[in-house]
């Protein structure tokens, strides 16, 4: 039976201007479709990719429930309205920090390989599989995380129970919300893809195709699993009960159309890997810059890694006070130099040498290896991070990662307490593997796909291999600012291997060039990560692409990198929140009482 519904909305169903401030209730009209980027006020703060998900954060708010609650529902409604980006099928890992004791907690809740999985699994007779192959599979699909991570950091730190923070989403799904041409351009473009799992076309192309902009959809079975979850639990999942044993089903015996011409592989997930899943608690990445504490998610990130190691790396610049073109050719440099260490040392091994890679003095090891006046040859060697530092060190065999699809949200929250969360989850790429549950309105991640399949690191070890029970290496990069032990900042973004380099140029952009948060957010971006060419935004292009290129830079246009969602807290009490202008359809800040 179809379980999903679109229906044609008058035009004036809303206005095309209407605050996140002023949206009415859960229960009340569907899907806000006004995006407000920028809110100033009081009462805490919500921004997100998403009108809707940003309003139910805000309500939360309202009603007395502090970050962590706003977080956790909030990402519960960009499940439903930001369905190929996030959702109870993938992982993320969530950043908090905890105004009480003013320490920064993080939640690891990546997704796992299944216990049979091996180092070749992604091989067949001496022969990577196509990548395109492995994507839509069943053997890409890694355990979920998602459910615990919210179990996780409700029980944790949050007010309310997961089946309160789980209500609103459910009844967003319920009452249907309106297709924008976000959403309508991101199901066209998998539509190929959806239409080889039975499941998956039923859900998302009602009569067989994407819905209209301006329709109304809705996701009745994924309102279900919501209310499943909340009654009985995250235990129905990886404890044994029926939705866990629904999600190994459709794994190992993936739902394929009578007509599919691909080769869809099963999966090797079992109950028992669902049961041995766990969302724990990791040590925050830390590092300074220009008098700041920034804390990040560490391994199996390489998020907080990297940025950290990057900016450590500049630090021996005054950036403010070099011409434009000058720093960020040295930003450039130093990300090159930060990706090859990546690389070649960061995975879910347990001998990742973080402490040294965050060292400063390993970054001003490093830098020096950096020419301000011309682009050293792409891609750079990784450094020896040995605990012995002097002059510019010594390179170490290596070699730059295979680039990886942009994909996943993310949101931030604060309250009036003044607890912080940055919270980057994912499904992997867009639209996951695009495999629905049967019956369960999800789609399933295909997050292992961000293993490398055969060794990249010529004769070192490659840390990023297959394994069992193993996390793959991620580039999410949830962060938080502090200023003297008090939150200054939130950001985080998705987008693949660019999340990294988009959350140092915010981070640059607002603490080095001057510019407030919303035009730090919205300034053009560009994106460096150790290969032959750097991706960057065509306004970048056209305002920095003739004067990097002369220091030897090569630059290719792409669409548009990253999006960003972002807050501040501002002196007395008051809230800054910032979301994309125009990204990715263009993103929702609000703050309970606006200014």
């Amino acid at each position: 039976m179809r379980r999903s519904s679109v229906v044609a909305l008058a035009a004036t169903l809303l206005p095309a201007t209407l605050a996140v401030a002023s949206l009415p209730t859960a229960q009340a009209a569907p899907r806000a479709t006004g995006k407000v980027p920028t809110a100033i006020g009081t009462g805490g703060a919500v921004a997100t990719v998403d009108a809707e998900a940003t309003r139910v954060g805000l309500e939360v708010l309202r009603k007395g429930g502090n970050a962590v609650d706003a977080a956790v529902a909030a990402a519960a409604t960009l499940g439903v309205t930001e369905p190929y980006s996030a959702g109870i099928g993938g992982g993320g890992f969530l950043v908090y920090y905890d105004a009480a004791s003013g320490d920064v907690h993080t939640i690891d809740g990546r997704e796992t390989a299944p216990a049979a999985m091996g180092a070749d699994a992604f091989v067949e007779n001496g022969t990577p599989i196509p990548f395109a192959d492995a994507v839509s599979s069943g053997l890409s699909v890694g355990v979920p995380g998602t459910p615990l991570t919210w179990q996780e950091a409700l029980h944790r730190w949050g007010s309310i129970s997961l089946a309160e923070a789980l209500r609103p989403a459910w009844q967003v799904a319920s009452r249907g919300f309106v297709v924008d041409q976000t959403f309508h351009d991101q199901t066209a473009a998998n539509a190929a893809r959806f239409d080889d799992f039975t499941s998956t076309a039923e859900l998302f192309l009602p009569g067989g195709e994407p819905p209209r902009v301006g329709s109304l959809f809705r996701n009745l079975d994924v309102a279900h699993t919501y209310r499943l979850l909340g009654r009985e639990g995250v235990g129905v999942l990886y404890g044994g009960g029926r939705l866990g044993r629904e999600v190994v089903a459709t794994v190992q015996d993936p739902p394929v159309a009578p007509d599919v011409t691909r080769d869809v592989r099963p999966g090797l997930m079992e109950i028992s890997d669902l049961r041995a899943y766990t969302a724990p608690l990791r040590e925050p990445t830390e590092s300074s810059y220009r008098g700041l504490d920034l804390y990040g998610m560490s391994v199996p990130s390489s998020g907080g890694i990297a940025v950290g190691e990057t900016l450590n790396i500049l630090e021996g610049y005054d950036l403010g006070s070099l011409d434009r073109t000058t720093a960020l050719h040295a930003w450039f440099e130093a990300s090159a130099l930060a990706f090859a260490d990546r690389n070649r040392y960061v995975g879910d091994t347990g001998q990742t040498p973080v402490e040294e890679l965050l060292s400063q003095e390993f970054a001003d090891e490093r830098r020096c290896e950096i020419d301000l006046e011309r682009a050293a040859t792409k891609p750079v060697l990784p450094g020896n991070p040995d605990g012995e530092y002097s002059g510019c060190g010594t390179a170490v065999p290596g070699d730059a990662e295979l680039v990886r699809g942009p994909s996943t949200t993310h949101l931030s929250t604060a309250d009036r307490w003044g607890n912080v969360v940055s919270y980057t989850l994912t499904i992997e790429q867009t639209g996951g593997s695009g495999i629905v549950v049967p019956g369960r309105g999800f789609l399933l991640n295909n997050e292992l796909t961000d293993f490398n399949f055969t060794p990249t690191q010529g004769n070192a070890p490659d840390p990023n291999l297959p394994g069992p029970g193993k996390r793959p290496r991620s580039s999410m990069s949830p962060t938080i600012v502090l200023d003297d032990g008090r939150p200054l900042l939130a950001v985080g973004s998705p987008g693949g291997a660019t999340i990294i380099t988009t959350v140092e140029q915010v981070l640059l952009n607002r603490i080095d060039f001057g510019m407030t948060l919303p035009e730090a957010v919205a300034a053009p971006r560009a994106s460096q990560r150790n290969l032959a060419n750097t991706q960057a935004e065509p306004a970048f292009l056209s305002a920095d692409g003739p004067a990097l290129a002369g220091r030897g830079h090569s630059l290719v246009s792409t669409a548009e990198i990253g999006a960003v969602a972002a807050i501040e807290l501002l002196p007395g009490g008051r809230f800054l929140a910032a979301a994309e202008p125009e990204r990715r359809g263009g993103g929702s800040a609000g703050v309970v009482r606006p200014d």
